[in-house]
């Protein structure tokens, strides 16, 4: 088996996660805890009832989504189980710097809660938009953004899957491309509710903070391969995890690439970690049942992840 860890980003989020784990393990809750101490809110409170309705909020989301990451990672290293590769959707590429150490658990989510911070402040003002496009190809989809681009800044930001991609930026040019994508064929296009343009060139601001940023920050040596949203594969010897970070916040994230990648590595089993199934719905889409996707979002998730990834009886 060949196993890869891909991690759940920005827009799965939801009250209650991960309270059961911090209620049944101590692994989870020590790396939980030692996370929110770095934080200027309350971390646990804001995870698992989310009483001010604040955990969409980009400042508040993304910290809480890599503190649940972390803790799941330790829960799954503590059952002896470690990825051979490791990825992660946007935000959720922190996470898997997390896993192959190199980041602690606490400085990944210092990191993107000011991350999160930089690139609200940066959405500041803007009449933004980002749309989903479904059954259209790349080049066609690049064609519309190229026409509409007229009345703003519009990119591909997502590459998810095939038949699934997403454009972002001014809302009048991503309106007007989502409009020619449906002259060119495309089978619908579904506005995102979103509180940025998020992997756009309007998040310049948030990529200069996040450069300032990593001047103080030191990245380890990788444990393992992580693949990156903005390469879609490994990073070469010479590239820098700061200046991948600072280009990923800005460019568009190449998930699709990054899966058949992994499959191109002999990856045969996946266990995505974090709230819902997006990445393994996009996995499925992307290379059919040549890879399996496993699931961790609850204890009686890991129960069974753990089952099936020692080969018992699930």
């Amino acid at each position: 088996m060949k196993l890869a860890f891909l991690y759940a980003g920005q827009g799965s989020q939801h009250a209650g996660m991960g309270a059961d784990l911090y209620e049944v393990s101590s692994v989870f809750r020590k790396v939980f805890d030692e996370a929110a101490s770095v934080l200027d809110f309350d971390l646990k409170t804001t995870c698992f009832e989310d009483p001010q309705g604040v955990i969409n909020q980009t400042r508040y989301t993304q910290p809480c989504m890599v503190a649940f990451a972390a803790g799941v990672t330790a829960m799954l290293a503590d059952a002896g189980i470690r990825p051979d590769y490791a990825a992660g959707l946007s935000l959720g590429e922190y996470s898997a710097l997390e896993c192959a150490d190199v980041l602690d658990a606490k400085s990944a989510v210092e990191l993107v809660a000011f991350r999160g911070q930089a690139m609200a402040k940066a959405s500041e003002g803007l009449d933004c938009g980002m749309t989903a496009v479904l059954m259209l190809d790349r080049d066609k989809l690049q064609a519309c953004c190229n026409e509409a681009s007229g009345l703003g800044v519009v990119q591909i930001c997502n590459y998810n899957c095939p038949g699934q991609l997403v454009i972002g930026g001014e809302k009048a040019a991503v309106d007007r491309a989502a409009e020619l994508a449906k002259e060119a064929g495309a089978k619908r296009c579904l506005p995102l509710k979103v509180s940025g343009p998020f992997h756009t060139i309007l998040m310049h601001p948030a990529a200069v903070a996040l450069a300032e940023r990593f001047q103080d920050v030191t990245f380890s040596p990788m444990r393992m391969p992580v693949l990156f949203n903005c390469l879609g594969h490994e990073k070469a010897p010479g590239d820098s995890i700061a200046d991948l970070l600072v280009r990923q916040v800005q460019s568009s994230v190449y998930l699709e690439d990054t899966i058949r990648r992994l499959a191109d590595l002999g990856v045969d089993t996946v266990v995505e970690i974090g709230p819902g199934h997006t990445i393994s719905g996009f996995v499925k889409k992307t290379v059919g049942s040549a890879i399996t996707c496993l699931n961790v979002e609850t204890m009686a998730d890991f129960e069974k992840a753990v089952a099936a990834l020692r080969g018992e009886e699930v």
